[in-house]
Parts: structure tokens; sequence; C-alpha cells
């Protein structure tokens, strides 16, 4: 029962008192083309996408399987396949907030400053991540292909020699031909700091680190520094793993990852001093079209700003507080405390995940305003299907916004709302869960992640 589960309790790092403010259009109904739904590109189309910030550094950024991306691969994971992984990283994410409370460990979520924690989380699924950017790392810059995951703080790519690597878009990272390439030795301060990441010396005393994701893939090798480029800027002295041995990384074709989470050896951590302690990015909303990353955020204009929570047990994590749900411009007789476990934004998480009081009202609701509709069967995690066979056209979805602390409203686009043909949220088994705001729901805003000052942001139509 839900009752038994006891709530998270996380810590607001800031508080915003505003009056209502609305990212998108505030729709009561919307029509949707059929075809939109099950969309698969093969022209990249021009970009379109508009950062808010002009003093940050911004990056073009694609989705995986999509005809922008750099990768060699284009073929695209079925939905089935793709809901199966997203739902092992899910219960990755939620299983590991529940064995924390599990064990007593429920008061660890206490009030302190709001600097960036130095403890990390254990490392998530790497499969499901579908979004890439392109860097260069060494001097000179040798191009590599990573995926972002803010439920990552280690970053790392392939290196020379590599006795076990999958294969990849771009030449093996070689730090033999970086002049500015470091390896970090074992009585480091920088490799102390790794924590369980930290694999020990190798035998010429260099720092060995590993990152052991939630569906079995690791990487191992030395722990690093070297120039990394963002476009025309440079970050000097970043810190990476130079993976040798790595497993489970089968026909990935990525070069690495960048992590963006909120522990010490995220990329935002490491640059805040220079760019400030924010970043955003936009999700394209087809994975034909582009977005952007930007490091060092300057400005909230045109965003709407909710609270940002923090775990000390969890640093990697941003959190946030969703409080009611609107449908058809109506909002759900929701009780509050259903929202009680709290929330995290998660671009590696595709279908946000409810409390099960709230999605049942979700459902139910979007049901009725889709009525002159046929149901279809459930498919997996998704279980509110409608039957679209012979239209063309989608008239009168009710429109969905999500309500969050500070008196932030985000109304969702209708390809925000709806996946291959059904509702594309899922519901969590009980009220006492953590929820998940996955990347479907995150489409074509600009979300600012404003760490400093302890808020998240959402800018609607950016990309």
């Amino acid at each position: 029962m839900a009752s038994a589960v006891p709530k998270l309790v996380l810590l607001v790092l800031c508080s915003y008192h505003t009056l209502v403010a609305h990212a998108g259009g505030g729709r009561s109904y919307t029509v949707l083309s059929v075809g939109s739904l099950n969309k698969s590109d093969s022209v990249c189309s021009e970009p379109k996408a508009t950062p808010s910030s002009s003093t940050g550094f911004t990056v073009p950024l694609q989705h995986r399987h999509g005809p922008c991306s750099p990768l060699t691969t284009k073929k695209m994971p079925t939905l089935a396949e793709k809901l199966r992984r997203d739902k092992l990283r899910a219960a990755n994410i939620q299983r590991k907030f529940s064995a924390a409370i599990g064990t007593g460990a429920g008061g660890m979520f206490q009030q302190s400053d709001a600097t960036v924690p130095t403890t990390l989380g254990t490392s998530l699924d790497t499969l499901d991540l579908e979004y890439v950017i392109t860097v260069g790392l060494g001097s000179p810059s040798a191009t590599q292909t990573v995926l972002i995951d803010t439920g990552s703080d280690v970053s790392w790519v392939q290196c020379k020699p590599c006795s076990q690597c999958h294969s990849q878009a771009d030449p093996l990272f070689d730090p033999s031909s970086s002049s500015t390439y470091f390896p970090f030795s074992c009585g480091s301060a920088t490799c102390t700091q790794l924590g369980h990441n930290g694999n020990g010396c190798s035998s010429s005393s260099q720092c060995q680190y590993i990152v052991r994701y939630g569906d079995g893939s690791t990487t191992t090798g030395t722990y690093s520094s070297d120039t990394l480029a963002l476009g025309p800027n440079t970050v000097r002295n970043f810190q990476f793993g130079c993976s040798n041995v790595e497993s489970g990384f089968n026909d990935d074709q990525t070069d690495g990852l960048m992590g963006l989470g909120g522990g010490a050896q995220s990329l935002v951590s490491q640059t805040a001093g220079t760019f400030g302690s924010a970043f955003s990015y936009c999700l394209p909303p087809t994975p034909g079209s582009s977005g952007f990353l930007t490091l060092g955020a300057g400005t909230t204009s045109g965003f709407v700003m909710t609270p940002m929570l923090r775990s000390r047990q969890f640093p990697t994590f941003y959190g946030v507080r969703l409080q009611a749900i609107r449908v058809g411009g109506t909002q759900l007789n929701i009780p509050t405390s259903a929202f009680s476990a709290g929330s995290i934004m998660d671009s590696g998480t595709v279908i946000t995940r409810l409390p099960r009081t709230a999605y049942s009202a979700l459902s139910s609701a979007f049901r009725a305003g889709m009525k002159k509709y046929h149901r279809a069967p459930a498919s997996g995690i998704l279980d509110t299907y409608f039957n679209f066979k012979g239209q063309t056209s989608i008239s009168g979805i009710p429109a969905v916004a999500l309500v969050f602390s500070g008196g932030a409203v985000v109304d969702l686009d209708p390809n925000e709302i709806m996946l291959d043909n059904c509702l594309a949220f899922a519901g969590n088994s009980d009220d006492g869960s953590l929820g998940i705001i996955g990347n479907v729901q995150q489409r074509t805003f600009e979300v600012l992640y404003d760490v400093g000052g302890g808020a998240v942001g959402f800018r609607a139509g950016a990309c």
C-alpha cells in the first residue's frame, strides 16, 4: 500500500513565489495529424532551434537514430523495444530511491546549502538514451559523438588501445596524439573523489575508473583530463574516463557519454566556475529535426520557473514538485498528497511516470474527451490506446497541462501528449513511488536547469 511507503522529503533549494505563468499556448482542444504520431523522417530538416542565451556555449543536439545524426546506423528501435528499455530505466531509478527509504534512509533529505554535493549515485541504463552531441577532445581536437544523460555524472569516451570496445562512428580517441592529455595518479584528490566509481590503480599508478549501468553494461579505464571543445569554445582540463574495456554496448555506434547530472564529475559541475551552474537543452520534436544544448544559460526571461529539488543521497538527479494536471482546460480532482513523493526531470526516460492516483484521473479524463474514437488494446506500459484506422487527422484532442509548484503551468504540444496512437503517460504502481518527467513531455521546450539558483524552467517552442 502507498501509505506504508515513507514519502521522500526533498530539499527545496530556492523558493519561488510567482503568479501562475504558462509555457505553451493554454489550449483546451487541438487537432493532430495521424501521420505525425508515427512520423519517421528520412530527411534532416532545417534547424529552427532558438536558444535563449547569447552568452552561453551552445552545440547542436540530435536524435541518435534520425537523419540529422552523425552516426552511421540510423535504424530506429521498435516502439515495443523502446518501451521495454524505458521500463527498465524507470524501474532502476525508482528502485534506487525506494531502497534508500526502505533501509531507513528517509531522513537523508535534510536542509543544507545550495552547493553541488560531492557524492555520486548509481549509473542508469545507456541503451535507451536517444540524444547525441558532437564535441572535440584533445589537442589537436578529435571529433567525438557522445550521448547526453541528466541521469549520469561520469563522462567517458572509448580510447586507444582498447582491448574490448564496440564499433563507433568516429576513430577511437588516441591519448598519445594529444599534447594536453593527462592521466590522474592514484593518489590524487580527483581519483579519491570518484568514490564507488574508482577502480584501483594501473601498473603505472594511474587512476582507474569503472561505471556499471543498470542494464548490465560497464566501462572501465583510466580517469584523465584533456581539452574539450564545444563548438568554437574550449574547456581546459575536462575530466573524463578514457575507456579501454567495456561490455554491453553492442551496435551502439556512439563514442561515449556526456554526464549532465548534478554530481561532482558531471560536465555541469566541472564548468560551473567558468560558465555558472546553469545549463539548458531543447530536445527536438522529431528524429528529423535538431535541438541544442547550452552551458552557461544566462537568462530566465521567457521561462516559467519552478523550484528545483535536490537529494544529498542522490545528487545526480534534478527534482521538481508536480502539483496538479489539467485536461481540456479543467484541473483534475487529484489530492495534492498524491504528488508528495516528488518527481525528477530525466532526459533518458521516454514516458512520464505519474503517481497511480494522478495517472488514473488523467487517463479517465482523456478517454472521456476522446470518446468519439474507438479504444484499442494496451501495449506494454501504455494502456490508453485508440484506434484511428481510416482517420487522416484527429480533432478534439484534449489539451494537457502540467502544473508545478511556484505557479508554473506547462502546456504540452499535441505530440507531447500522444505517442503511437496512445496517451504518452504511464502510471506507477502506487502514489509512494518517485515520479519521472520523461523526454516526450520535454520535447520542443527549452528546459533550463538553474542549479545555482535552485530552479527548473520551461520555455515553449524553442526547437
